[in-house]
């Protein structure tokens, strides 16, 4: 196809599939897209297993890696204390956590144990930690993007990126933190609406992304939020994006490696089926509804729980929520009520299990299919 992210990357579609999911990433660079690691939580060593098995799988394709690399942190000491960041968690915010998870037969004596260990991802924060995960990234020689998933990227990755001729990206929920990106020197824009899965803003992805083409200037836009088939990303090319960032869409293919259970209720959800809470990590990230998730917010509406800042409200719930998935697939009936997971609201639209490649051919028919609707309507 005739687009800038094409050119720039080499590949043959642009649809560009965020995932933590290994699998996922190989599979869409295989098939003509471009996959693209969710890297945060993993220490350099990890990270450096995922990709090396990506680069054994993907075929000599581009991929990408999405990271958080602060430019300001509270953490520039280092190296971080675990124990005392986990000692500031409220204990009525365990409390809570360990009754909604008590009320539905599930033990909660573990917990505490796990917690710290959720917190080998902060190391990640320090300044120390965030080159070290962008060294062992720009390393591998698939790796094509970089897309800083927090604010603005450093100066040192923007560096980096054009040392390494790896092109530098940025999300953007605002036209006014576009401007600030195309300023700081970013390559690709991903304008991610409010319909998103995960961290999202309120603006929908039909008014944000021509604010953000607006803002960018020639910098590629890529339309993010609520996009999971290929009649709505012609939509948003023909609006003037480069190309579309899912994420959501490949959480149901047979490589993904979301919950079994999980998967089974997107299957089965329509878009009303999904919140924006400050359940899981204190900010507004959009999921699947369940009791979790309801529960959680009626205690913040009624004032009888704040949400706590990052990390503080994932450490209670991640290892909750990680129990919880585990029992579920295991066929425990209270997990499998209380189980959800992030996914945007076009959740409505995934309702058969399909490969990655399968997803990705879709995608390009049913682009076809919009672009010779479009053209039929002129004369």
């Amino acid at each position: 196809m005739k687009s800038p992210i094409c050119d720039m990357f080499g590949i043959e579609f642009p649809l560009l599939a965020f995932s933590h999911c290994r699998d996922v990433v190989a599979a869409v660079s295989k098939a003509g897209g471009m996959g693209v690691f969710g890297a945060i939580n993993h220490p350099p060593e990890l990270l450096e297993e995922e990709l090396a098995w990506i680069d054994a799988h993907v075929g000599g394709k581009p991929y990408g890696v999405d990271l958080i690399v602060p430019n300001k942190t509270a953490l520039q000491a280092g190296p971080v204390n675990k124990s005392a960041i986990v000692s500031m968690i409220p204990s009525e915010h365990k409390d809570f956590a360990n009754q909604l998870l008590q009320s539905k037969d599930i033990g909660t004596d573990d917990l505490d144990a796990t917690r710290e260990t959720h917190l080998e991802f902060l190391d990640n924060f320090t300044p120390h930690g965030a080159e070290a995960v962008l060294d062992v990234a720009l390393s591998h020689s698939g790796v094509k993007l970089l897309v800083n998933a927090l604010g603005v990227p450093p100066q040192v990755m923007l560096d980096k990126g054009k040392e390494h001729g790896v092109a530098v990206g940025a999300l953007v929920g605002a036209a006014e933190h576009a401007k600030r990106q195309v300023e700081a020197g970013v390559d690709i824009l991903i304008a991610a609406g409010g319909e998103a899965g995960g961290h999202c803003g309120d603006v929908s992805t039909l008014v944000l992304v021509p604010e953000v083409i607006r803002a960018a200037q020639d910098t590629p836009v890529l339309a993010a939020g609520g996009i999971a088939t290929g009649q709505q990303m012609a939509a948003m090319m023909a609006m003037g994006a480069a190309g579309a960032w899912c994420g959501s869409v490949w959480l149901t293919t047979a490589e993904a490696e979301t919950s079994q259970t999980v998967k089974e209720k997107m299957l089965k959800a329509s878009s009303a089926d999904t919140v924006r809470s400050r359940s899981r990590t204190g900010k507004p990230s959009r999921q699947l509804v369940s009791p979790w998730t309801e529960s959680w917010d009626k205690a913040m509406e009624k004032g009888d729980l704040s949400a706590l800042p990052m990390p503080l409200q994932s450490l209670v719930a991640e290892p909750a929520l990680r129990k919880i998935d585990k029992l579920a697939d295991g066929g425990h009936a209270g997990a499998k009520e209380l189980s959800t997971y992030w996914v945007g609201q076009a959740v409505g639209l995934m309702n058969q299990t399909e490969s990655c490649g399968q997803v990705v051919q879709r995608f390009k028919e049913e682009f076809i299919e919009a672009f010779e609707t479009l053209s039929g309507t002129l004369e």
